[in-house]
């Protein structure tokens, strides 16, 4: 029968919690990143030439229907072999998650550039504005109000998925539960701590991003 014995897992919980911070910081730069590329693949997409739609579309189906997994290893694993030695495992995953962020991210700034109402366009063209003016104070600040939801379930998706950074012994959190695991075999006990502070994280953020969603809401 097994006997639970949560004593190592806290005796090494300092490990635990330099992983979460660790998580957090890949997932807000990664997002940070990823919403650069997303936002000029979007704009490339939407206004840009059919040659350039085209690739960003080929970009954007070929990483939403492959694992992210399956970059990361890529990056880490083959990049060296063709001459990109640059990146250390931490921002071999960084690069990684941010491809595969950006990807959505262009999704869901196109999404957002196009449900725009035509009128608040017109508007601008009306008083004078330039093109770049435009996008400046009228295309940008609203489209960013209609995805804000999306950024914030974006943000919680990445954050789950710096586990998988654990895969090229990057230290975050699931590696430390790892580590601990090994070296006390408290499976049960372990996984459980550390499931709670994903869950505990996740439902911050979601909340801390429903009152920002509130006071920057669409008004329709």
């Amino acid at each position: 029968m097994y006997h639970f014995n949560w004593r190592p897992v806290f005796q090494s919980f300092d490990l635990l919690w330099q992983g979460l911070l660790l998580s957090l910081e890949i997932s807000f730069l990664s997002l940070a990143i990823g919403m650069v590329v997303g936002l000029v693949a979007a704009f490339g997409r939407v206004y840009g030439p059919r040659p350039l739609r085209t690739l960003i579309v080929a970009y954007v189906e070929f990483v939403r229907n492959i694992p992210l997994l399956l970059i990361i290893y890529f990056v880490y694993f083959a990049l060296p072999l063709l001459g990109i030695s640059v990146l250390d495992n931490l921002w071999s995953f960084i690069f990684a998650l941010v491809i595969y962020a950006g990807a959505y991210l262009t999704e869901i700034f196109r999404a957002g550039i196009e449900s725009i109402q035509k009128g608040f366009i017109e508007a601008g063209k009306a008083i004078g504005l330039t093109r770049w003016q435009r996008t400046r104070y009228v295309i940008l600040p609203l489209m960013f109000r209609i995805v804000l939801p999306s950024l914030g379930n974006t943000l919680i998706s990445l954050f789950k998925d710096t586990s998988l950074a654990s895969a090229i012994s990057v230290g975050e959190l699931t590696y430390g539960a790892i580590q601990i695991n090994v070296n006390t075999w408290r499976v049960i006990e372990v996984y459980t701590v550390v499931g709670l502070m994903y869950l505990a994280t996740a439902y911050l953020i979601a909340g801390l991003l429903r009152l920002l969603e509130k006071r920057y809401a669409m008004v329709r």
